[in-house]
């Protein structure tokens, strides 16, 4: 499907309710559920500056792709055991639904956390229920396209020896803004920027273990439900924020994930 058939799907709230809305201009047409469920306009044009924007899944699980792109494996400090090779396999971890956050929402600064990175991340949504599917049918199992951000507290990575706590604080996981419905994967441009400097610029051309690939992997591993989300990796330019830092992420085709990373005072 052409980027001229690309519909931006968001779930908002509007006047004390939660919706889904297909964008059109300065307005959400409403649906009945997101399209992906079967959902059809249900009349109520909602305008967009007036809604506030959630996050647009609500996964049981959010699965993740460590070094997936070959300049971030040079770059990190995270390397997989034995070295910088690049993994054969996709390297997975996993991210609790706790740690979502929409855009707009704050990125918290836990203490003892001595340095917080920002990843921009291409997300896959699922759509379908996924178990063991092939590469050649895995898009049939997607909803669409999201920004993600992989924040990470470096110290405790590395620490820990293992990525549960170093990534799955509450709020560690902002995507958004909305999904990009009928949008190809296969070379989108994937931004970082902080304070509006660019930090990342990669491309999913890149990918080690491309989209298809991924979903096929993870699905012979655990089924993949409706609305669950896959993190496909990070490109090379990672570097720490700190409170006050403003993170955008930026994908091709799909708008800006925009967050604000704040001291967690609880």
């Amino acid at each position: 499907m052409s980027d001229t058939a690309v519909q931006h799907i968001a779930r908002y709230r509007f006047e004390g309710a939660d919706h889904w809305g297909r964008r059109e201009g300065e307005v959400f047409v409403r649906l009945d559920a997101p399209p992906w469920l079967g959902g059809r306009e249900s009349g109520p044009r909602d305008p967009a500056a007036r809604a506030v924007l959630r996050p647009p899944a609500e996964p049981t699980k959010i699965v993740c792709v460590g070094l997936n792109y070959r300049e971030h494996i040079a770059e990190s400090a995270t390397a997989v055991p034995g070295g910088l090779d690049a993994p054969a396999e996709p390297l997975l971890f996993l991210k609790p639904p706790s740690a979502v956050v929409a855009t707009g929402e704050a990125i918290h600064y836990p203490p003892g956390v001595e340095r917080l990175d920002p990843e921009a991340e291409l997300g896959v949504i699922i759509g379908r229920r996924a178990r063991a599917v092939s590469a050649a049918s895995a898009l049939d199992h997607v909803a669409g396209y999201t920004c993600f951000n992989d924040v990470s507290a470096r110290n405790y990575q590395r620490k820990d020896g293992q990525w549960t706590r170093g990534k799955g604080f509450d709020t560690f996981a902002p995507l958004g803004p909305w999904v990009a419905v009928g949008l190809a994967p296969g070379a989108l441009d994937v931004r970082c920027r902080v304070n509006g400097e660019e930090r990342q610029h990669g491309n999913t051309a890149d990918l080690l273990h491309a989209v298809p690939a991924l979903i096929s992997f993870i699905s012979h591993i655990m089924t993949l439900e409706p609305g669950d989300v896959i993190a496909t990796g990070t490109p090379a330019g990672v570097g720490p924020v700190v409170p006050g830092d403003l993170v955008e992420i930026e994908v091709q085709g799909i708008g800006v994930l925009v967050n604000r990373v704040e001291v967690r005072t609880a």
